[in-house]
């Protein structure tokens, strides 16, 4: 499963068991945040990792900036750029 769908999923968990939508938010207080992030993540069965969130949300953002100018320097900035930690916990704010 790729960690995009992993996210989607954990998301939807979240957002239906408010303990387990509490400690994702408490995660950002934490000293190491991705990495308590993804304790809880795997402690819920998804095998999720700092690597696997760092890499897909780089890889997602760069995917972004090619397609809309070809990635040149002049490539306008995409708010949030890639970090997908950050969005997940917007969404969970937000929802």
């Amino acid at each position: 499963m790729e960690t995009g769908e992993i996210l989607m999923e954990l998301l939807g968990i979240a957002r239906k068991n408010e303990k387990v939508r509490k400690a994702f938010l408490e995660t950002k207080n934490d000293p190491h945040p991705l990495a308590a992030f993804c304790r809880i993540a795997r402690d819920l069965g998804y095998d999720l990792y700092e690597m696997d969130l760092i890499s897909a949300g780089e890889d997602y953002y760069a995917a972004m900036r090619r397609s809309t100018n070809g990635g040149g320097e002049n490539s306008p900035m995409l708010e949030g750029e890639d970090d997908y930690y950050e969005l997940f916990l917007s969404d969970l704010q937000d929802g």
